[in-house]
């Protein structure tokens, strides 16, 4: 089973769950919110201790 975070839109502030594929050490990718569809830059990074770091923003804050 894939771990998940929750993040916060930074659209529409609303919670996301993001299911992480934590078999990659660094990805960077965009997914559209669930709730008002825009795209969310994402950034995630996996630890060498599996510990998950996420980082999001808007197409303006790149």
């Amino acid at each position: 089973m894939l771990p998940s975070e929750v993040i916060e839109c930074p659209y529409c502030g609303e919670p996301i769950d993001l299911v992480i594929d934590d078999s990659v050490d660094h990805q960077q990718y965009v997914e559209d919110c669930s709730v008002c569809c825009r795209p969310i830059n994402v950034d995630v990074s996996v630890a060498e201790d599996s510990e998950i770091h996420v980082r999001c923003w808007t197409d303006s804050e790149a």
